[in-house]
């Protein structure tokens, strides 16, 4: 890594996998009903359409999304049960989290030669720590938690990779980002970063391909 550059890691299916959730609207009604809040008969539906408007490229809280779902239905949560809709939401998607072959090695070998961050699409508040917190990587290892609730823009907009090279103390053109999914992480090249897919490049090989050069480096 040149001296200026810094990474930014996907979470999951990147440094980490997770079992695959059942149906998402039972799982959050079963989480709500037993926190003592019902949903609705038409709670399948109501969850499935689009509660809060967006712009493209943004990210809404899913937590938003069913207390606007809930409320929707003449279901008020109030101002007290705010908290218990987020803790629902989060329970829901709480899953087992296995940390795949050479996360650790990779994330701390390149920690020490620069920054070293996540930039994960989740729209569920507390998810990512969550599942950090489960897998066998240290928090402590990365110079940011970039998360696409946190910050409002979800991959592939060019805006959540400049919100984490900003957050790592690089430009744009400075940071490579590593990621599963073409569709999204291959948006940091739109960014002006450099985007490296697994299906290309095994994580393995990350640090001897960042140490040999990337294509933004000048």
């Amino acid at each position: 890594m040149s001296q200026d550059g810094a990474v930014s890691f996907d979470l999951f299916g990147t440094l980490v996998t997770v079992e695959t959730p059942g149906e998402p609207a039972t799982l959050v009604a079963d989480e709500l009903a037993a926190r003592g809040i019902d949903v609705p008969d038409d709670w399948q539906q109501r969850y499935r359409e689009p509660q809060v408007d967006s712009p493209p490229g943004t990210e809404i809280s899913l937590s938003a999304h069913v207390r606007a779902a809930l409320a929707d239905s003449g279901i008020e949560a109030p101002p007290a049960q705010t908290g218990i809709v987020d803790d629902a939401v989060r329970a829901a998607f709480e899953t087992d989290v296995t940390t795949r072959a050479s996360a650790v090695d990779v994330v701390r070998t390149l920690g020490g030669q620069g920054p070293v961050g996540i930039l994960s699409n989740c729209s569920v508040p507390g998810l990512v720590e969550h599942a950090l917190s489960e897998s066998a990587l240290d928090d402590s290892w990365f110079d940011a938690v970039v998360t696409s609730v946190g910050c409002g823009w979800r991959k592939p907009d060019e805006r959540a990779f400049e919100t984490v090279a900003n957050r790592l103390g690089v430009s744009p053109s400075a940071l490579v980002h590593v990621g599963d999914d073409p569709e999204t992480d291959g948006g940091a090249e739109s960014a002006g970063a450099t985007a490296v897919l697994l299906d290309d490049l095994p994580l393995s090989s990350l640090p001897a391909f960042i140490s040999d050069g990337r294509p933004n480096d000048t």
